[in-house]
This record gives C-alpha cells, sequence and structure tokens, in this order.
C-alpha cells in the first residue's frame, strides 16, 4: 500500500504564515478601508468581486457549476457568514478599535461548539470547554466592562454588535453542514461570497449609503486597505486555509482562533497606535484561555471539524 505523500514543511509554513499573519491583518485593513468608503458598500464590493472573480476562475478550470438547489443554499450561508458576520463586524469598528473586534470575534469556537449542542444535537461539551465558556463569557464582561468598573470608554453597542456578528457566523457555519455541498470547496466559497456580497450591497442600498458617496472621496489609504481584503483578505487566506485543512490536521488549523487577535491587537497598536492597557490585556487574557480550552475540548472530540474562516477574514 503507497503511502499518501505528505506536502513540504515550506508550504505548510506559508500556508499558516498567511492564514495567522492575513486574517489577523484583516481587521486593520478594514479599519483602513472604511475611513472614506460606507461600511456596508465596501465589505459588498470586497465580496461579490473577490467571490465572482473566484467563481470564473473555478470554471475556467473546469469545475462543475453548482445545482440551483445549492446555489440557494450557499447565498443563505454567504448571508449569515458575510453580511451578519463580516459586515457587523465592519460596521462596529466605525466606533471601536480593530484589535477589541478581533478579541470579541475570537469567541467564535465557544459560539460554535453550543451551537452544535443545542441546535443540531451534537454532544454536550465536556467539562473542559464548559469552563472555556464560562472564561469566555467572564473575559468579555471583563473587556467589553459594561458598568464602567474602569476607565474605559468602549462603544458598548460596537461591543455587543461584534458579538452578533460572530454568532450568525457560528450559525451559518452550522448551518452550512446540513445540506449537501459541491464538490469543490473554493466553489463553494466563491458562492458563498456572491450571496454575502450581494446581500451586502443592498444593506447598504437602504441604509442610504450610496446617497453621499463619491469615489472621489476614496482615500489612497481606503483604498489600499479594500484591495488588500479583496485580494489577500477573501481569496489568498480563504485559499490557504482551505488547503490546510485538507493537508493539516484541523487541531492544528484550528489554532487561529487565538493567533489572530493576538496579531490583530499587536499590529492595531503598531500601526494605529490603538491603546493596549492592563485592563484590555487582562480582559484579553481571559477570552483567549477560555477559546484555548475550547478548542482543546474540541481536539478531543470524535472527527468533527466545527472550525470555520474568522468573520472578518473571508
Amino acid at each position: 500500500m503507497q503511502e499518501a505523500t505528505r506536502p513540504a514543511t515550506g508550504k505548510l509554513v506559508l500556508a499558516f504564515f498567511l492564514v495567522y499573519f492575513i486574517w489577523g491583518s484583516t481587521y486593520l485593513a478594514i479599519r483602513f478601508a472604511i475611513e472614506t468608503i460606507p461600511p456596508f458598500l465596501m465589505a459588498g464590493t470586497r465580496f461579490l468581486a473577490a467571490g465572482l472573480l473566484m467563481y470564473g476562475f473555478m470554471r475556467l478550470r473546469g469545475t462543475a457549476n453548482p445545482s440551483a438547489m445549492q446555489w440557494r443554499q450557499l447565498g443563505v450561508v454567504g448571508v449569515f457568514l458575510f453580511l451578519g458576520g463580516n459586515g457587523l463586524v465592519v460596521w462596529a469598528e466605525q466606533y471601536i478599535t480593530s484589535g477589541l473586534a478581533a478579541l470579541l470575534v475570537s469567541l467564535l469556537p465557544l459560539w460554535l461548539i453550543l451551537i452544535d449542542w443545542l441546535w443540531v444535537g451534537g454532544s454536550a461539551p465536556k467539562p473542559i470547554a464548559i469552563v472555556g465558556i464560562l472564561f469566555g463569557i467572564v473575559g468579555t464582561v471583563v473587556l467589553v466592562d459594561p458598568v464602567q468598573l474602569t476607565d474605559s470608554d468602549i462603544h458598548l453597542p460596537g461591543a455587543l454588535t461584534v458579538l452578533l456578528a460572530s454568532l450568525l457566523w457560528a450559525i451559518g457555519s452550522v448551518y452550512s453542514k446540513k445540506f449537501r455541498q459541491p464538490a469543490s470547496i473554493f466553489m463553494s466559497a466563491a458562492i458563498q461570497m456572491i450571496g454575502g456580497g450581494v446581500s451586502l450591497l443592498l444593506v447598504a442600498v437602504m441604509t442610504g449609503e450610496l446617497q453621499d458617496f463619491k469615489m472621489g472621496n476614496i482615500s489612497e489609504t481606503s483604498l489600499a486597505g479594500f484591495f488588500y481584503l479583496m485580494v489577500l483578505g477573501s481569496m489568498v487566506a480563504i485559499s490557504a486555509y482551505v488547503w490546510l485543512l485538507q493537508n493539516a490536521t484541523a487541531t492544528s488549523v484550528s489554532t487561529y482562533a487565538f493567533v489572530n487577535p493576538a496579531v490583530a491587537v499587536f499590529l492595531g497598536w503598531l500601526i494605529a497606535d490603538e491603546p493596549v492597557n492592563a485592563h484590555i490585556l487582562f480582559g484579553a487574557g481571559i477570552i483567549l484561555a477560555g477559546v484555548f480550552l475550547v478548542v482543546y475540548a474540541s481536539m478531543r472530540r470524535a472527527d468533527t471539524n466545527t472550525i470555520s474562516p474568522a468573520p472578518a477574514s473571508d
């Protein structure tokens, strides 16, 4: 029996770097992109363009077009992931720092394990996962500080919106497992981005973002952030992530859940002068400890892969 060919170490290192760094940096890129581009318009254009490009590329390579039913189902997933998950994060970054957004999004594994249990009927969380969930709740309360025990000036509606975005992303991720996917996961991702992009642009129209928007007002910084998100965040990193799922263990790939926020907080501090104080570090430490416990617990479950790309990264 011939032994399966293992990918070269260099390819694995590069793929992990792309997932770790690019997805971690997308939070800062969002902040720059929405400086002069309305949030839903920016996100919708980004995902629709990336989805169409990826769809066209896959069709040119001979990938079969999914059925009409799969288009509808994947479109619904795209609405949950990219309108609910990513779009709300983009909107919230008008009011909260990119680092805080990334830390709150890192709670995604906690939502996934709860939804898998309560909605899909999966196995109940193990005690270590329950401890992790409790850590996540406590860390979120400490970080957001809703009763203003510290001198933090965190915008509470913005922070709560990111929590909702993370929940919607988890719902979309779990729903995507309830129907038959296309043979190509790249084609699946492309259609999800198209569905999400269209829904985001509809929201942009309904909220009046196009009324006062002028192309000439877009700054070079916002334009650079937009193309970074569209090409690297939506296409390159997703391709690296999908490749990793096929060539590395789900356990190792899941580590992005607590590496991405660390990258985001560091880049926000280094490039955008976002504050990193003892209050933020304390809350972040509790959250990431909880995420680690939940991810560790999921490693010990039967081979069920509940990991999905982070909201801001696709």
